[in-house]
């Protein structure tokens, strides 16, 4: 696939709830394999937005498109491809807790599997080795066989991570992924993403809530600000102008100056080699 097959491109895409618009008229195009960060106020857009890109909710007008398709009007079938190839990281993990950790990440075997193996909730021992071994490149594996409901956000949020790797996606959505988590667990997840992005060549798109970090990690930011993209450059571009087009001409000299200061700490995960598969069993809903 050539990277301009592969590229995202949002065309005049706007997001209406009733009389309130959350996305006003935005095009932009990602090519395959950029790693970019959405910046901007709460309420800027930049959730709905990535529901949009993943389906999650449908545009008022516009269109998005990926690798020649026109997935914005997708339906049924070819839909659930489009979001297995488009993986979502949330915020607030969604997790299934009462399962062990292990066969959460199994469940982004899904929509690779036929309704029968799911009903039955039958993995295979390869996709439990594939299981093991992204929780273990995410440094985790030692929890696999505990309920995801006892993990620190952090934990939960790379079991999240491992989950998407599991679908075998063509671009990652993150949406604040790191917003609920401390300084150190949100340098380990965002050096998670970054690997990800660069090892893999997956296209990573992620809202984020600090300037600091999507500096720190991503080479293009998008900023957004009352439903419009008002910046669009490398993370050298983000001077304190277009930080106040960002969040505001009331934003003050401290909190600018504050959101501009990187003070980022590289923390790589572990990668490990794979350990022989498991094969647990699938307790049912």
């Amino acid at each position: 696939m050539s990277a301009s097959s592969a590229t995202l491109e949002i065309r005049g895409v706007t997001r209406r709830f009733g009389k309130n618009t959350a996305v006003s008229d935005i095009t932009i195009s990602i090519p395959r394999g950029q790693m970019v960060g959405i910046i901007g106020r709460s309420g800027a857009g930049k959730s709905t937005l990535l529901r949009m890109i993943n389906r999650l909710i449908d545009p008022s007008q516009g269109s998005i498109f990926f690798d020649g398709a026109e997935v914005s009007r997708l339906q049924g079938s070819p839909l659930r491809r489009w979001q297995r190839d488009c993986a979502m990281i949330f915020q607030q993990f969604n997790l299934v807790p009462r399962l062990d950790v292990l066969t959460n990440v199994l469940l982004g075997r899904l929509n690779h599997r036929s309704t029968v193996s799911n009903l039955l909730g039958m993995f295979t021992r390869t996709e439990c080795a594939e299981a093991v071994a992204a929780l273990e490149r995410l440094d985790i594996a030692r929890t696999a066989l505990q309920p995801a409901g006892t993990l620190s956000g952090g934990q939960q949020q790379r079991v999240a991570i491992a989950r998407a790797m599991m679908q075998q996606p063509k671009v990652l959505l993150a949406d604040e992924p790191i917003a609920s988590l401390d300084p150190l667990n949100a340098k380990v997840v965002m050096d998670s993403l970054r690997e990800i992005n660069s090892r893999e060549g997956i296209t990573v798109v992620t809202n984020l809530h600090t300037l600091d970090t999507a500096r720190a990690y991503c080479t293009r930011i998008i900023g957004m600000a009352a439903g419009r993209v008002v910046f669009d450059g490398g993370p050298d571009d983000l001077d304190r102008d277009a930080v106040r087009t960002v969040y505001g001409a009331d934003a003050s000299g401290a909190e600018i100056s504050e959101a501009i200061t990187s003070t980022s700490v590289t923390i790589k995960p572990k990668i490990t080699a794979s350990a022989g598969p498991l094969e647990p069993a699938f307790p049912g809903y």
